[in-house]
């Protein structure tokens, strides 16, 4: 993987190898300021499960689950509050990732913020919440390498295993925009910034 060129996952995916490094410093500061104001929860499923991430969003709607559904909604979960605005930092660069890879008019309203510490998964799933699936899904990785599953277009498809490490970026839309995706696991070795934490942001375009 070089830091120049996009590597295709599968048609419309790709994975952008160190491609968020220059925008970090702008960007992580504005992270913890978000989650100051929107502090990471535990979601629960429909079912009652606790998810094993911890949650936040900043943008104009927020993903959220619990008995009720997952779905996007403009105010913080349990509280009577809207989610902290997107930072500047935080859309330059879902664009500047969508623009590299040929998503020239991305205009995410949400970010998901997932925090997943050791032991800590993510099953394979479509991400189906949103509107509108013309627009591409970007996602970052912070903090310590994760295992990153890339589907196809069944649950039962047999994924790919890519390591996402801090600074990498995956950008799918187009025809992989239904892909099933998930986290395998995170290392186990601490990161300098983040410890023993991986910080995954997603951007969408949810309404």
């Amino acid at each position: 993987q070089s830091h120049d060129k996009p590597m295709i996952l599968s048609p419309g995916a790709f994975f952008l190898s160190g491609f968020a490094e220059p925008y970090l410093d702008a960007l992580i500061p504005d992270l913890y300021a978000v989650l100051q104001h929107a502090p990471l929860q535990q979601y629960v499923t429909r079912g009652g499960g606790k998810m094993s991430v911890h949650c936040s969003n900043c943008g104009d709607v927020g993903w959220v689950s619990d008995r009720k559904g997952y779905r996007y909604q403009p105010q913080i979960l349990g509280a009577n509050q809207p989610w902290p605005a997107m930072p500047v930092s935080f859309s330059n660069l879902a664009k500047a990732a969508a623009a590299q890879v040929g998503y020239q008019d991305f205009e995410p309203d949400a970010a998901l913020i997932n925090r997943y510490q050791v032991g800590t998964k993510m099953g394979l799933h479509q991400d189906k919440d949103e509107k509108d699936f013309t627009q591409p899904i970007v996602s970052l990785s912070l903090g310590v390498t994760g295992v990153f599953l890339w589907g196809g277009k069944k649950r039962a498809d047999k994924p790919d295993k890519y390591l996402m490490q801090h600074a990498d970026m995956i950008v799918f839309g187009g025809d992989s925009r239904l892909n099933y995706h998930g986290i395998q696991s995170i290392d186990k070795t601490p990161h300098p910034l983040f410890a023993h934490e991986r910080i995954n942001i997603t951007w969408r375009k949810a309404n």
